[in-house]
């Protein structure tokens, strides 16, 4: 078990906050979202109110390893401001003279937040130079990134090993806790529901979740590689060809095993990759070979409806279609509003999913909404999570 920021002392140290704050910015640089800032300021607020000195650190969108003024943090710190009333302050740099001199500076109760990590090509190479300057600033390490955490980048990895003081902090374990509970100690039936697009990238989390849930939902384009494993011409629909030996293994594993992979009776298909296509709803062994599947249809909405009236714990992550899309949002809207209505224990995860669950505003009838794409499925499939390992572990009395 890895230890939480309320075991540290952190009164008057100097505490480095590895957090999440890549918000959503428009062309004029302003905030469009600012969740990911809103859910960190528990654990901000704790540190300070333990008479820590705070340096915040962070990543916002992919400048590429080089100063890009589209990309600077400075909107996340006038944020901050609106939220808190501790001194705020931020330097134009990361590891340069500025940063070193105002962390050098900082008293308690203050913050400085540092320009955006991935300025500098080091941070993504895990560079050990990079890490050990940031860490040069700070006595204790606390992660709070859950959606990086999956990385093995210096601020997230190589930074904890150096702060041997670390720990998590409250996003991250509530994260971490949430998710590991519905899979290892579930109420059952716990029902997994899968969407999007790529196969590659659920494979792992499929393999993973078959042997631990009673029910495996497939949607999204991904059903139409597990369709054509079984034989189906799926006509124009997206298929990942290169996973469609793996599909094939797992489904003959499940159905070996009685496994439940829950598969699309009918879906709703189109000429044309457009907002304004129309559908038309076919069983998957009439899809025409000129039209290509956008969405579940009816009848398999009906059947994955009644799986998930059944459930108790829900895991789900991936739309079942093309949701920005009005004619084929129905599909992913369904299955929202079904787990929504059992009032079970449910996890969303990946960005398209909690979007579909906040555009349905039905955000409140989910137990809890995951701010990692990514470090989630990772975390799902049982893979291998370097900020995770590289916090230290609780010393057993």
């Amino acid at each position: 078990m890895k230890r939480m920021l309320t075991d540290l002392d952190l009164k008057g140290k100097r505490v480095l906050l590895r957090a999440d704050l890549n918000v959503p910015l428009d062309d004029k640089g302003n905030i469009t979202d600012d969740t990911r800032i809103y859910m960190e300021l528990p654990t901000i607020r704790y540190i300070l109110k333990q008479g820590a000195k705070l340096i915040i650190c962070s990543h916002l969108g992919r400048p590429k390893g080089e100063f890009n003024q589209k990309y600077s943090m400075f909107p996340v710190a006038q944020q901050l401001i609106k939220y808190l009333i501790n001194k705020i302050y931020f330097a134009v740099d990361v590891v340069g003279p500025d940063a070193m001199e105002k962390a050098k500076n900082l008293k308690e109760g203050e913050i400085l937040l540092l320009e955006n990590l991935r300025f500098h090509k080091e941070e993504e190479l895990n560079d050990l130079y990079f890490a050990k300057k940031l860490a040069s600033m700070a006595d204790v390490y606390i992660d709070d990134a859950f959606g990086t955490i999956h990385r093995k980048h210096a601020s997230i990895y190589r930074v904890a090993k150096l702060l041997p003081k670390n720990g998590m902090g409250f996003l991250m374990g509530k994260e971490i806790n949430t998710i590991t509970e519905a899979m290892e100690n579930p109420k059952r039936p716990l029902v997994v529901v899968l969407g999007g697009a790529k196969v590659s990238d659920k494979i792992g989390v499929v393999k993973n979740l078959m042997e631990k849930a009673d029910y495996v939902l497939i949607g999204g384009a991904m059903a139409f590689t597990f369709l054509k494993a079984k034989g189906y011409d799926v006509g124009k629909s997206i298929v990942d060809d290169e996973s469609l030996g793996v599909a094939r293994e797992i489904l003959e594993k499940a159905e070996a095993e009685g496994k439940k992979i829950v598969l699309p009776i009918d879906v709703a298909a189109t000429e044309t990759y457009s907002p304004n296509a129309s559908a038309r709803c076919y069983d998957v062994d009439k899809i025409p070979s000129n039209l290509m599947g956008l969405d579940i249809g009816p009848k398999t909405i009906k059947l994955y409806k009644s799986i998930i009236k059944s459930g108790k714990t829900f895991i789900w992550n991936g739309p079942m279609g093309v949701f920005e899309f009005s004619n084929f949002s129905k599909g992913t809207e369904a299955i929202a509003k079904a787990i929504a209505k059992t009032g079970g224990f449910s996890i969303v995860g990946g960005g398209d999913s909690v979007a579909a669950v906040k555009l349905l505003r039905l955000e409140n009838k989910f137990t809890h909404l995951s701010t990692g794409g990514g470090a989630t499925l990772a975390l799902l499939e049982g893979a291998e999570l370097p900020g995770l390992e590289a916090l230290t572990d609780v010393k057993e009395n």
